[in-house]
């Protein structure tokens, strides 16, 4: 399996407009993987979209804390699109700011993933840059959850966001280790908005010592905003990923 992807809310415009014509202009650029989100709402296409451009979701995102939500409908959602990881993909900043509701965010996370774990799948949790702005004594609220974590429970670092946290990235992914099974690869001005972002390389994110501090980690291309042609900063950052990879052999 290769180790790039890309989320498909960096292409949210074009993919409302044109899901399979988009699907189809990622695989043109290189891509062989993809992170959806949204898992049940756009099962339908990506159920017949995917084969169809020779892609593979191993990683998603999907909401899967908060009431109404039926999680055993999400994971075999996932399951059937051969997606081994779903990911919540926020928790809202004042849930961060006290030990006790980050306990119980860790153990809503424990709940789920043995949910996923009867559809063969894994749970895990994107951070925004509030986890790391946070601090509990001396530590990153986003550590202090992943202490409360089982095991089954993975991280998906989004790099960009923890360096607009004021995290140094590389050093936040060597603590955390293995349980990162993704990151996020993104760059930019670190503006909390998601404003200002810039193909992988170009910005204020250490790409390179990222990359390096989690060798095993899934790489997953994203911007949150774009001024410029997003499949240009896509492939932009494809490129400077290939490089990276290869000159790191």
């Amino acid at each position: 399996m290769s180790k790039l992807s890309v989320q498909l809310y960096s292409v949210r415009d074009a993919f409302a407009h044109d899901p399979t014509g988009t699907l189809g202009r990622l695989a043109e650029l290189g891509f062989t993987q993809v992170e959806p989100y949204g898992v049940r709402e756009n099962l339908t296409v990506l159920r017949t979209a995917l084969p169809d451009h020779g892609l593979t979701a191993p990683t998603a995102h999907a909401k899967l804390l908060g009431p109404g939500i039926d999680q055993s409908a999400v994971f075999a959602a996932a399951a059937e699109l051969g997606i081994g990881t779903v990911i919540e993909p926020m928790v809202k900043p004042e849930r961060w700011q006290h030990t006790t509701d980050i306990a119980a965010t860790a153990a809503a996370l424990n709940d789920a993933a043995e949910v996923a774990a009867e559809h063969g799948v894994v749970a895990g949790y994107h951070n925004h840059f509030w986890e790391l702005t946070s601090r509990i004594g001396d530590r990153t609220a986003l550590e202090v959850l992943a202490d409360r974590l089982d095991p089954a429970v993975v991280l998906e670092v989004d790099t960009y966001w923890a360096t607009a946290g004021g995290a140094e990235a590389p050093a936040l992914l060597r603590r955390l280790g293995d349980r990162v099974r993704a990151i996020h690869v993104k760059d930019g001005h670190l503006a909390t908005d998601g404003s200002g972002q810039v193909p992988a390389g170009q910005g204020r994110v250490p790409v390179r010592q990222v990359l390096a501090a989690a060798p095993q980690a899934l790489r997953v291309v994203e911007f949150d905003h774009f001024a410029g042609d997003i499949f240009a900063g896509l492939a932009a950052s494809l490129a400077f990923l290939r490089d990276a990879e290869e000159t790191t052999r």
